[in-house]
Parts: structure tokens; C-alpha cells; sequence
């Protein structure tokens, strides 16, 4: 049995390496793109989590002083913004966990990817969307501490949901 020739030994290690090689570009740009999303969540949640105190000085400025107002009113947005703190978690676990959750196993699905993005985006509009109804109910009359709340509990969910990279597997 003879020994391989030290061209042949070189031979065979080249294409192992040059696959090593190309592994690691993949995952480096895996771990960019990822970098990157993050930073644009990020981002966007800083954004959003600014506007909302920016909604009560608005109010407070410029809204109209407390008047009477109908209170079945309270009772309608009260409801409508339970009902959606409840979308926001459906929302959350239907888009973000579930992709995530692929994410970790496998991190180069770009489609996954923005799947987990617009999830996390669309619980972020929504967070807003409850900071939203405390200033529209200042214009409508009532008083700050009737709007405090939304605004409270837009700031609190935004806080809450702050951008996770999904843990690998």
C-alpha cells in the first residue's frame, strides 16, 4: 500500500476548505443581515416609544380644556383598548414567536426573517395605536388623567417587546 503523494493530500484538502470557507462568508452574512434587522427594530421602537410622550404634551398644549363629555364614551375606548393589548399578543405569537422559533434552526430564511420583522413592526403600530386613543380622547375633552392610561400603556407594551434576536438551536 503506498502513501498519497503530497499533491494528492493538498488536492483533497482544497475543496474541504474552500467549503469551510464558504460556510463562514454564509454565516457572517447571516449574522449582518440579522445585525441589521435588529438595528432597524430598534430604531423604529425608539422612534415610537419618543412620540408617545410627545402625544400627551401635544394633547396638553393644544387639545381642548376638560369639558363635560359623555362617559359611555371611557366605557367604548376602554374596551376597544383591552381589545387590543389582546390583539397585540395574538399578533406577537402568531408573526414573531413562530418565526423565531424557525429563526433559530434556520437563520438564512429571509422570508422567515421578514415574516419575524413585519411582527415585530405590526406590535409596535398596534402598542402605538393605544398611545394613539389617549390623544384622541384629550381632543375629545377629557381630562389628562383620563388619557394617562393609553398613554402609559402604549409606553409600557412598547418597552415590553423590545427586539430579541431568536436564540439559536
Amino acid at each position: 500500500m503506498s502513501l498519497p503523494t503530497r499533491d494528492v493530500v493538498l488536492h483533497r484538502r482544497i475543496p474541504l476548505a474552500a467549503s469551510s470557507l464558504s460556510f463562514l462568508s454564509k454565516v457572517r452574512e447571516d449574522v449582518r443581515v440579522m445585525s441589521r434587522t435588529l438595528r432597524t427594530l430598534r430604531v423604529v421602537q425608539l422612534v415610537m416609544l419618543g412620540s408617545i410622550p410627545l402625544y400627551a404634551v401635544i394633547g396638553e398644549l393644544v387639545g381642548p380644556g376638560a369639558r363635560a363629555v359623555n362617559p359611555s364614551l371611557s366605557y367604548i375606548f376602554t374596551t376597544m383598548g383591552i381589545a387590543l393589548v389582546g390583539i397585540i399578543f395574538v399578533v406577537r405569537r402568531t408573526l414573531v414567536l413562530r418565526s423565531a422559533e424557525t429563526l433559530a434552526s434556520n437563520p438564512d430564511d429571509s422570508l422567515t426573517l421578514n415574516h419575524w420583522k413585519t411582527g415585530y413592526i405590526a406590535t409596535y403600530a398596534l402598542c402605538e395605536a393605544l398611545a394613539v386613543f389617549g390623544i384622541v380622547l384629550r381632543f375629545m375633552g377629557f381630562n389628562f388623567q383620563q388619557s394617562l392610561p393609553f398613554y402609559v400603556g402604549g409606553l409600557v407594551l412598547l418597552l415590553f417587546f423590545a427586539p430579541r434576536k431568536p436564540a439559536t438551536v
